[in-house]
């Protein structure tokens, strides 16, 4: 895997699961990190000291509530002032939801929206704005295999899913004349928290589909997003990459 030394990336959602792994990997190949999560806690950012030391990295924290517009205005703002060279966005936090359509409130299915789809346009539109003053960057989407295979229950999280494969696809078109690369990774069933709150109907569903008639694993995942974020992927954009064992 190329080294990332001297690049930095802004992850959200870097706190647990697959943003975690990411944070690790891209961590391990010398890039500098930013912290984007809703809360500060104290075992993360011990977590955290404890990697910049290990791999001889910066990173930092800012905190923002995805479901909340203004909290993100105000805390990407604040970042901004510092004129930093962010050179990679990670889009990754989100949450989970399943339920028929028919029972699904248009109130939560907007809450899963915001989160898992209106939040990455936002976050998006001011890191693209440092990016195309510096005429290069790589954005990451994370969307689900979900957006593209029939799942009963899926009407608000596999849409918003879809929603960001689209995004991705359209908005990579117009970042390219800036040498803004932009991909999504869309995952099938990972060993997460979120994979384990699945009922366990759909966690065999998913299992079974699979070739190697497992979940995958953060790392695997974060493997994938270190080679599209290094130079080594700079002719991949527009791009939605499933990683989801042969479903």
């Amino acid at each position: 895997m190329a080294s990332l030394s001297s690049k930095t990336a802004l992850i959200t959602g870097c706190n647990r699961g697959i943003g975690r792994a990411i944070l690790e990997k891209l961590a391990s190949l010398g890039c500098n990190i930013i912290c984007a999560t809703r809360n500060q806690t104290p075992e993360f950012e011990e977590f955290t000291s404890d990697l910049s030391k290990k791999f001889s990295v910066t990173i930092s924290h800012i905190y923002f509530d995805l479901a909340d517009e203004e909290s993100i205005k105000t805390s990407l703002s604040q970042l901004i002032k510092t004129k930093p060279a962010i050179d990679i966005l990670i889009n990754n936090a989100g949450i989970a939801h399943g339920g028929i359509m028919l029972m699904t409130p248009l109130k939560k299915i907007k809450e899963v929206f915001q989160v898992n789809y209106f939040s990455q346009i936002l976050v998006t539109q001011y890191i693209a704005k440092i990016m195309t003053k510096q005429k290069s960057g790589v954005i990451i989407n994370m969307s689900s295999v979900m957006a593209m295979e029939n799942f009963a229950g899926g009407s608000a999280y596999a849409a918003s899913k879809a929603a960001v494969a689209a995004f991705t696809r359209s908005v990579a078109n117009e970042l390219a004349p800036c040498n803004i690369r932009l991909n999504a990774v869309a995952p099938g069933l990972i060993e997460t928290e979120m994979g384990n709150a699945m009922d366990q109907k759909t966690q065999d569903l998913f299992n079974a589909r699979s070739d190697f008639k497992r979940r995958g694993t953060p790392e695997e995942v974060a493997n994938l997003v270190a080679f599209l974020v290094s130079d080594e992927a700079k002719y991949i954009t527009g791009q939605i990459i499933r990683i989801d064992g042969g479903m």
